[in-house]
């Protein structure tokens, strides 16, 4: 595909319809190869088409716009779609981020896309540490807007183990592992498969304690020893007592940046 592509991320269906056709009509050689439904979604749609634009919503469920941004940072063009404009005019303040409030209009519309044009015509990567300190600033206070609506996070991972169900408490877990259809679930007293798939999990669980390190891989961070960088921008999470070594994805990387 020679002309420039483009990925949108949002929760909403009908706002990443508007979005793709105001862009058909301003920006006619732009391609959307993808549409992701939420943060997750869209770091995996990204590695695998790797558009030049990505439109991300700030407030998703599971992994926001923000920390997917993280993820993308450096490796495309972002431009935050939200409804709080006091994170748009930090963003955008800084010079990291373009960014559109919702509900936007086609003349704000056509401001970005000529700002994403002359970025594409010439590329000057963003300062890594400007743009950490925005989105730093950004998600603590998302987090604050949003942490009264929160709902509560999974506490206890029901798994058949022989004959019997048992019931596992999330603290005891070092980590959590896809199985095509199931989930393998780790814990202080063994393994078990459940019947749930790993995206699911990854958005009952509490950030806090637990991180997506490879799309199919989620990990305690408390059971995490070390992390040990590799080729290519990957890297292995070594566990506390434990032998096992898990894969973290080039996306996720930034997960053992901010700590």
């Amino acid at each position: 595909m020679n002309g420039p592509t483009a990925l949108i991320a949002d929760d909403e269906p009908l706002l990443r319809e508007r979005l793709r056709a105001h862009l058909g009509r301003l920006w006619p050689e732009l391609a959307v190869v993808a549409e992701a439904r939420n943060g997750r979604e869209a770091v995996e749609l990204f590695d695998s088409h790797a558009p030049q634009v990505v439109f991300l919503d700030v407030h998703m469920p599971g992994l926001n716009g923000i920390d997917a941004a993280r993820a993308l940072a450096r490796r495309a063009e972002l431009v935050f779609v939200t409804a709080y404009e006091k994170y748009a005019v930090q963003a955008f303040e800084q010079g990291a981020i373009d960014y559109l409030v919702k509900p936007f209009d086609e003349q704000r519309l056509a401001d970005t896309v000529q700002r994403l044009k002359a970025r594409l015509a010439s590329p000057v990567p963003p300062v890594p540490d400007a743009l950490e300190a925005v989105l730093d600033k950004l998600t603590t206070e998302l987090r604050h807007r949003v942490g009264a609506q929160a709902k509560g996070h999974l506490q206890w991972i029901k798994a058949s183990v022989g004959t019997s169900v048992r019931l596992i408490p999330v603290e005891q877990v070092a980590y959590l592992r896809a199985d095509e259809k199931y989930t393998l679930v780790v814990w202080e007293g063994g393994e078990a498969l459940i019947r749930k798939s790993i995206r699911e999990l990854a958005d009952q669980l509490d950030p806090e304690r637990f991180a997506q390190i490879h799309r199919s891989v989620i990990v305690s961070l408390h059971q995490v020893a070390q992390v040990e960088r590799g080729a290519n921008e990957t890297a292995e999470v070594v566990l506390k007592g434990r032998g096992e070594r898990l894969p973290v994805s080039r996306s996720y990387l930034h997960v053992f940046r901010q700590m």
